[in-house]
């Protein structure tokens, strides 16, 4: 593995196809798509209208086991995946979310894969792509001014700007904007207030555009918004501020998927991209159901582990989308499964059979927890060069032991050709095994049974506990009539509790609410649980530092 290019040399020696061409083998001609250079493409709703009628194919979830620092890979397995799958005839299309900048140069990195299974062009992908995330926060951003210009000019709706909830939004982690003051400088400027900004993919508006099923769709939950309340304690929306029209036009382009491809010229439509542990981590319903149309197979993924993105897919996406997904594969690595029996980063090169036995339990959970939702699983293991023969016995034993197909991968290091063994045996696992899809808990239910339902089947916790402040906001959402949705639990991704030095599968732990808010156009109701931040800092030493650009326009150090 170490003779490896890193994963920039290796997209920039990629042989890429005319995006035309990648088009036309799924069915997608010319005048469908709107071009962005010779190698992007956005997808014409024409297009989509064109093949509603097609049988779907297959619908794949890749989830993961808890993430550690120690790297799981689901990208790079839902990427290899594909390649895999042509390769032994089969006509798979990828879905994925577009990365976020804030991660690309802060501690992740980008979301195109690595090694041999990367989306291409990687550099684009991973930088400003389509402008798709530009267009978000503009109308994000839209909407923060109109509040602020509409308390200045009069403010007919009474809007009371104490209980302002919309923050404005950067796609940059940014510690400095957390907590802020607009409005200083004196009557022109404004009324002062605090504010705040999150970061673009936290964004409600991100969150619309994923759940969306067109354009007109779109417009309509975007007037759905609660921006805050009045002084009778009623909630003010965009509707009521007349800028959810703009705010719809400002996302014209941006609803449209995008076409790529991938190292092996596997087509992958790359579309919305919020957050799995602030947001609820899918990419739009509108690439997958147009992939479904024009793939045997589409493989998508959820972000981080299986409690997060995999449950939020499950329950929320599939819901909005009128989903049934047919397999979830669920990532994992044997070096993380040892963190999560104890083992430190600094030596997880050694063999560790103990360590690996106990971090099982994080594996045979997230297992667990695919199944409550009726889904075959397949367990992928994403397979390093340090991972000892002994320790890969182990792991099948503990897998057959618990009724679970597993495949060793390496389409980090060979592509498409890594994964034919992880490709075959979800195929035979397709054409037997039947999917039972149902969500986790009724809609209907009070948001508190909700959360407890979340808490004890998929975190393995005792239940929820609100803080004083949640309390209330609970209280004014059932009184409003506005908590009849799903929840989308804002949490660590370190650990199923709410403290990220929880890790393996500990269990008995309280879930602390400290904020409850209502994405009323996305349809879901946000708990947020411990210390998380919905805008992230940089590290000390931030990704940035170590990227850089020559004369011939050749980019260096992003991964």
């Amino acid at each position: 593995m170490s003779n490896v290019p890193s994963d920039i040399e290796i997209a920039q020696q990629a042989k890429m196809l005319p995006i035309t061409d990648v088009a036309k083998s799924i069915g997608i001609e010319d005048d469908d798509l709107e071009l962005y250079g010779k190698y992007k493409a956005k997808v014409s709703f024409d297009a989509i209208k064109r093949v509603a009628g097609n049988k779907d194919g297959k619908l794949v979830l890749v989830t993961a086991i808890t993430p550690t620092p120690a790297g799981e890979g689901k990208s790079t397995t839902s990427i290899g995946l594909g390649q895999a799958l042509n390769k032994i005839g089969k006509k798979a299309i990828i879905a994925l979310r577009e990365p976020s900048l804030g991660p690309v140069f802060g501690v992740k990195g980008g979301a195109a894969g690595g090694g041999y299974a990367q989306v291409v062009p990687m550099e684009d992908i991973n930088l400003h792509f389509t402008g798709d995330m530009h267009a978000i926060q503009t109308a994000n951003n839209l909407l923060s001014a109109a509040i602020d210009n509409h308390i200045q000019q009069g403010n007919v709706l009474r809007i009371d700007s104490r209980q302002i909830v919309w923050k404005r939004v950067i796609d940059m982690n940014d510690r400095a904007l957390r907590s802020v003051v607009v409005g200083l400088g004196g009557k022109a400027s404004g009324f002062t207030r605090q504010d705040g900004f999150m970061i673009t993919v936290a964004s409600e508006v991100m969150a619309i555009l994923c759940l969306a099923n067109d354009i007109m769709d779109l417009k309509e939950r975007l007037g759905k918004i609660v921006i805050g309340y009045n002084l009778d304690n009623m909630p003010v929306t965009a509707a009521d501020l007349e800028v959810n029209g703009a705010m719809a036009m400002l996302l014209k382009d941006a609803i449209k998927p995008n076409l790529v491809q991938t190292l092996e010229n596997t087509p992958a439509l790359i579309h919305g991209g919020p957050f799995a542990n602030i947001a609820h981590g899918c990419n739009t319903i509108i690439a997958t159901k147009l992939g479904l149309k024009l793939g045997d197979i589409v493989v998508t993924e959820a972000g981080f582990g299986a409690d997060l993105g995999g449950e939020k897919f499950l329950d929320i996406k599939c819901r909005y989308g009128g989903l049934k997904p047919d397999a979830a594969i669920i990532v994992a690595t044997i070096r993380a499964l040892k963190m999560h029996g104890g083992v430190k980063k600094t030596e997880l090169g050694a063999e560790n059979l103990e360590a690996l036995d106990k971090g099982f339990a994080n594996l045979q959970k997230q297992i667990e927890n695919m199944r409550k939702f009726g889904l075959p699983v397949l367990v992928a293991i994403n397979k390093f060069a340090n991972d000892t023969e002994a320790e890969i016995k182990l792991l099948e034993k503990k897998c057959a032991e618990y009724g679970v197909e597993v495949s060793l991968n390496e389409c980090w290091e060979k592509g498409g050709e890594g994964g034919i063994e992880m490709a075959e045996k979800l195929v035979k696992m397709l054409e037997t095994e039947k999917s039972e899809y149902r969500p986790l808990y009724d809609i209907n239910d009070t948001i508190e049974n909700k959360l407890n339902t979340i808490i004890r089947e998929i975190y393995g916790g005792k239940g929820v506990v609100f803080e004083t402040a949640a309390k209330k906001q609970v209280k004014r959402l059932e009184e409003l009539g506005l908590d009849k949705l799903p929840i989308c639990v804002a949490k660590t991704q370190f650990s199923f509790s709410d403290d990220a030095a929880l890790v393996g599968a500990p269990t008995g732990f309280e879930i602390n609410i400290k904020n409850v808010r209502v994405s009323a156009g996305a349809g879901f109701i946000v708990c947020e649980a411990g210390d998380i931040m919905v805008m992230p800092g940089l590290p000390k030493v931030p990704a940035a530092n170590r990227m850089d650009i020559d004369e011939k326009g050749t980019i260096t150090g992003l991964f």
